[in-house]
């Protein structure tokens, strides 16, 4: 039976979905033990979409960092927590899909793009999971002024009654064994650690958290792609810079695979894009020769592996194109500085 509590008091009204969630700013080296206050507790950085579960009274709700209702894209997460989590309970935590054993972000992009009437076959097939690393509401009282040690004891209380597929972070306060899954976990797709302090509240739309990536990637809008809508051969990538979409890099040849991915997301421009019909073949765009640029609806956004060379907001080297973020939004991408 569903853990209902008719007479619960209702969530307070920013709780109650969507939620804004705390984030977490890179940094490149691993935080010592104290860096933050309380000192550091350590927890992996999963490789899935961010979801913040609301059980109300008499239902669940699940809500994306961007504040999208996924509700219906995780049925079987949310049976769960109807079932199995008490109601006036808000979790936040990673909801991920695992192949065999390892993560696989393609099968969780799934979930966004399957009709509803076959949604019930494709949880079936590649179940989803849910990793639970903070606690914002029990018995209906908002929980995000305690620190978090004592979220994390109440979450660990909660969670002690739990059955796959919802699952408890693990957390570390020793840096060693953090460096140590870092190792160890990225086989399995773990992307890297996050750092939090003990001491600290619960601060939504905050970048208070730090999160060391084992290796650097980054988002940018696909504006254009070298090649046709059907077999992109090269994306062109694209960011905002004052409200006006610009060209910050490209990527080498794509394989057979990224193409049809890459594909599946592209639909023609209208005529106010503003990039030209030709290319430039030099680093930034520019140069004596020049292709064709077949221009495309700024809506997209791809996930890229880059390094840290920029010239005025523009990668000076190309890309490697990662995968589609189907879970992003152009407004979500990081600014053209």
């Amino acid at each position: 039976m569903p853990l209902s509590a008719p007479g619960l008091p209702g969530l307070p009204p920013d709780l109650a979905g969507p939620v804004a969630v705390q984030l977490a700013k890179p940094v490149r080296d691993l935080p010592t033990g104290d860096a933050l206050p309380g000192g550091c507790r350590y927890e992996p950085k999963w490789d899935g979409y961010r979801l913040v579960v609301v059980r109300g009274a008499t239902g669940t709700r699940l809500w994306s960092k961007q504040g999208r209702d996924l509700t219906d894209r995780f049925p079987d997460v949310a049976a769960a927590a109807l079932a199995q989590v008490p109601a006036g309970t808000v979790l936040d935590g990673e909801v991920v899909v695992w192949n065999g054993e390892r993560l696989d972000f393609g099968l969780l992009q799934r979930r966004l793009v399957t009709p509803p009437s076959r949604m019930a076959a494709l949880a079936a097939a590649h179940p989803a999971s849910y990793v639970a690393f903070d606690l914002l509401a029990a018995g209906g009282a908002d929980q995000r002024r305690r620190p978090l040690r004592s979220r994390r004891a109440a979450l660990e209380e909660l969670a002690g009654r739990w059955a796959p597929p919802l699952q408890l972070s693990p957390v570390t306060a020793d840096p060693a064994e953090a460096r140590q899954w870092a190792a160890d976990l990225r086989p399995l797709g773990v992307e890297g650690v996050v750092a939090k302090g003990a001491a600290t509240r619960y601060s939504g739309g905050r970048r208070e958290w730090l999160k060391v990536k084992t290796w650097d990637t980054t988002e940018v809008v696909a504006g254009g792609v070298i090649g046709t809508l059907d077999e992109p051969g090269q994306l062109v990538a694209g960011r905002y810079r004052d409200g006006e979409l610009v060209v910050v890099g490209r990527t080498g040849p794509l394989t057979p695979a990224q193409s049809a991915e890459l594909a599946a997301v592209l639909t023609p421009a209208g005529e106010d894009h503003p990039w030209p019909e030709r290319i430039g073949t030099g680093r930034f765009g520019g140069g004596r020769l020049s292709v064709a640029l077949t221009r495309v609806e700024p809506t997209a956004v791809v996930e890229v592996s880059a390094d840290a060379a920029l010239t005025a907001g523009v990668f000076r080297h190309p890309l490697r194109f990662v995968r589609v973020r189907r879970d992003l939004r152009p407004e979500d991408v990081p600014p053209a500085d």
